[in-house]
């Protein structure tokens, strides 16, 4: 009786913490999406790391327009995956991809500096943790527990 009483708490757990950072994505795209001003161009440009070859290429025009629009379509796409529980799978590679990148544009490795950052770090920041998350979800889609899955189960059982 006990193991699945836990069960349930890890479902709300994980699905509250998809709920989160859903909506955490889909504000980041949002507000990009809506600043005429917004441009990856300085995150890009500032790269640091084995890869900064790489994001100094991304950075250039016109690639760079392609890379903007991309990351927004990206941030939103997850947000709305995450947020109502439908095609949580994709939306967690989605986000695992785009993750990675910022994560590799700006290592938190030792002896690298810590440019166009929020903070400094040691080996984990914000998008390592946000990146682990999108793996548990990917792991463990609760969209058929809380979300458009359940709906979609129910109406259409098989």
């Amino acid at each position: 009786m006990a193991h699945t009483s836990n069960d349930r708490w890890v479902k709300i757990s994980i699905t509250i913490l998809r709920i989160l950072v859903g909506w955490h994505f889909l504000y980041e795209g949002v507000v990009k999406l809506y600043n005429p001003e917004w441009t990856s161009f300085g995150y890009l440009a500032s790269a640091q790391g084995p890869l900064k070859p790489l994001f100094t290429m991304l950075a250039q025009a016109p690639v760079l327009d392609w890379v903007d629009t991309l990351n927004v379509v990206a941030l939103i796409t997850v947000g709305i995956t995450f947020l109502l529980g439908i095609f949580e799978k994709k939306g967690a590679l989605v986000g695992i991809g785009l993750l990675a990148l910022y994560y590799l544009a700006h290592p938190s490795f030792p002896g690298f500096p810590q440019i166009n950052v929020e903070g400094n770090y040691w080996l984990v920041n914000k998008n390592l943790i946000e990146l682990m998350v999108c793996v548990l979800i990917y792991n463990f889609p609760t969209g058929q527990f809380f979300g458009l899955g359940y709906f979609i189960k129910t109406i259409n059982p098989k």
